[in-house]
């Protein structure tokens, strides 16, 4: 073999080899985008990141990448997580579900929107006043899921009058202040203040409890009221308290007062945990979301804005909700 020869073989081999290494090295990802929730350790935000992670699946120049604020609703370090993530991620864009919008607007959107990187809302949108600084919202219109489930109390009385008690997260949260009015609405026909006796509704006088989405706390104001003599009708406008995972042994001794609907307890949200215990008989009846498709279409339209410079065509995109009651629960939806 001439040495001419012997030198191609040896340069086409090295080429060969360098183009497998090649091919065999991950691809970065051109953008990266972040999806917060409220809280981190919570299977709904889980869920709308798993979605977001479908969409990347698909288009391998897309990352997402997942935080929050580890346990409950803290409008402060959802905005340090933010921070850390420009930082220390360089993000592309954000994926947010809003806490607080005045300060999530004042302490991080604002530098944000000055640093060319795009905001889209997801579960929880931001203020009227303050929707300037994200491109859209992407989730249930939290006004109507309230009156649905405000509906939905009603059907577990025949009562002329009745007392609810209201529990919600953080006080300043839109999307949980939109489903109290959707509440208000369907039982008394009014969304602007609390009830006090229109169409035979009041409200328990401790009520509205807010828990910061803390587990603890939330099952504790549960337990709390289910151990009075006469409790109001209960209905949570998020998870809360059926996210803690004591939440069957602490509520198990109500089960026949639940059946006899001495006990009600309504609730938002259908995770699997809370489809567990619903059929157990621990709780009357959820009203659940779609946060695996609010993180899909987030993602969706994110990438189309970074790719192709194109603007949502709609600054809201509502999703169903959907029922689930003891004899439906095992088919009512699908988690991820």
């Amino acid at each position: 073999m001439s040495l001419k020869v012997l030198l191609n073989f040896k340069l086409n081999w090295v080429l060969l080899c360098a183009s497998f290494w090649l091919f065999a090295l991950p691809i970065q990802a051109k953008y990266v985008v972040a999806v917060v929730g409220k809280t981190k350790n919570d299977s709904f935000y889980q869920q709308a990141f798993k979605g977001c992670e479908q969409f990347a699946k698909q288009h391998l120049d897309f990352e997402c990448i997942y935080d929050g604020p580890k346990d409950f609703q803290d409008i402060r370090t959802q905005v340090l997580v933010i921070t850390d993530l420009v930082r220390r991620n360089n993000i592309s864009g954000l994926l947010i579900a809003t806490t607080d919008s005045n300060y999530l607007v004042e302490r991080a959107l604002k530098q944000l929107k000055d640093n060319n990187i795009p905001v889209i809302t997801f579960d929880s949108d931001l203020l009227e006043e303050d929707q300037q600084y994200r491109l859209a919202y992407v989730g249930t219109n939290n006004f109507d899921y309230g009156v649905a489930l405000g509906n939905e109390l009603k059907k577990f009385t025949n009562k002329a009058n009745n007392q609810v008690c209201i529990q919600s997260g953080h006080s300043t949260t839109p999307n949980l202040n939109k489903r109290i009015e959707g509440v208000r609405y369907a039982l008394s026909g009014q969304k602007d203040k609390r009830l006090s006796g229109e169409n035979g509704w009041s409200e328990f006088d401790r009520c509205p409890l807010y828990s910061l989405g803390k587990r603890e706390v939330s099952l504790g104001q549960l337990d709390k009221l289910l151990n009075l003599e006469n409790p109001p009708l209960f209905l949570a406008v998020a998870g809360f308290a059926q996210f803690n995972s004591n939440y069957a042994n602490v509520i198990a001794k109500h089960k026949q007062r639940i059946a006899n609907q001495e006990v009600v307890i309504v609730s938002a949200d259908t995770e699997q945990m809370q489809l567990a215990v619903l059929q157990q008989g621990l709780s009357s009846a959820n009203i659940g979301q779609n946060p695996f498709e609010m993180g899909r279409l987030s993602a969706e339209l994110m990438y189309q804005y970074l790719t192709k410079g194109e603007r949502p065509a709609k600054s809201h995109y509502y999703l169903d909700f959907h029922y689930c009651q003891q004899s439906n629960a095992g088919t009512c939806t699908v988690n991820h």
